[in-house]
């Protein structure tokens, strides 16, 4: 499997960018990542070991600013790429362009785009607007005083190599193309996660806890390859018959897609069992998901489960089968939807 990867981060007035992240397949060896409103003639590397380059190159409009304050969840993103920003004052639309020099093995892109108001104009008013993707709608912009947004898109490279990034001014509808979130207990991302994913850590609810894993070393051989790091550690109950639940709401037109991570913490005796069932909203669908349940994590090792078209509201729940000895366990949640197909290409993980 071919990917690429590219970062770039923005901010407008109307519209507004703190940064982009383009990946293109690891194979290709494309990773790109744009500081917005950086002047700086000189790349900056972030504790990550990402190389950060100024946006010039890639936009011909808009105003540079520097935030006036700082985000307050800070701790996944870098100060000083997140300090400056591109805004776009006057005209309806503006465009970033970047052209993707190694296509010839890549099947798809992960573009990633960052959003943070910072109060740089000192008006206290932080905007809403439009994100495009190479001439689609790709999603509505929410931004706030202090807080740092993100979406992703995930595009199958068919035609050219010439990717458009664009923000304009709020019209009464838009959609969303492709949005991921992840529930776990560590924070991670690049160069652990060789996507850069951004795995957050989660506060176990009441009646869970967060266990480490005392296995010398765990293999990740699954298609989506969470960073081991994120294995190490896990969610479990304090209770053997307990259940880990995760609700959420999805528009019935795109349902959600999970991949749920399992790798066992301890080296089980013969006496002990660990064994989960997976319902949604009560229903068990162990006949779904892929591999089929129920789901015994492997110590040692990571296993990827596959939970498919997940619709309106819902609840995911691990469940103790009758004969498991041990409390559910999962060490991370991941989850995405797939969107209208793009004029370009397809929008989603095409696996």
């Amino acid at each position: 499997m071919n990917t690429q990867l590219f970062d770039l981060r923005i901010l407008l007035l109307f519209s507004y960018f703190s940064c982009f992240l383009i990946l293109v397949p690891v194979s290709a060896k494309v990773f790109l990542s744009i500081d917005c409103g950086s002047s700086s003639s000189q790349p900056h590397t972030d504790a990550n070991s990402i190389e950060w380059v100024g946006d010039d190159a890639y936009i011909q409009t808009g105003e540079t600013h520097k935030v006036q304050v700082a985000p307050s969840n800070l701790s996944t993103w870098d100060y000083q790429v997140m300090s400056t920003l591109r805004a776009f004052p006057t005209r309806r639309r503006n465009c970033y362009s970047i052209d993707i020099e190694d296509t010839t093995t890549a099947e798809r892109v992960l573009v990633r785009a960052t959003f943070y108001y910072g109060n740089y104009d000192k008006k206290a008013n932080p905007p809403n607007f439009l994100l495009h993707f190479n001439g689609n709608n790709w999603a509505r912009i929410e931004t706030s005083m202090s807080g740092i947004e993100y979406k992703e898109v995930a595009y199958s490279l068919n035609n050219g190599n010439n990717i458009n990034i664009c923000l304009a001014q709020t019209l009464s509808v838009t959609f969303r193309l492709y949005l991921r979130w992840k529930l776990e207990v560590w924070i991670q991302r690049f160069p652990e996660d060789s996507f850069d994913r951004i795995w957050h850590t989660t506060r176990p609810p009441t009646g869970l806890i967060t266990v480490a894993s005392n296995s010398p070393s765990i293999i990740v051989d699954t298609d989506d390859k969470p960073p081991e790091a994120v294995l190490r550690a896990a969610l479990t109950s304090t209770l053997t018959r307990n259940h880990i639940t995760y609700s959420g709401f999805a528009d019935p037109k795109y349902p959600v897609h999970f991949n749920a991570y399992f790798s066992e913490v301890i080296e089980l005796s013969s006496t002990q069992k660990r064994s989960m069932d997976i319902s949604v909203d009560n229903k068990l669908i162990n006949s779904i998901i892929v591999p089929k349940g129920p789901v015994i994590p492997p110590y040692g090792r990571a296993l990827e489960v596959h939970i498919p078209n997940i619709t309106s509201a819902y609840t995911i729940a691990f469940k103790p089968t009758d004969d498991s000895t041990l409390p559910s366990l999962i060490n991370a949640l991941e989850g995405f939807v797939i969107g209208d197909a793009l004029v370009q290409g397809n929008s989603g993980w095409k696996k």
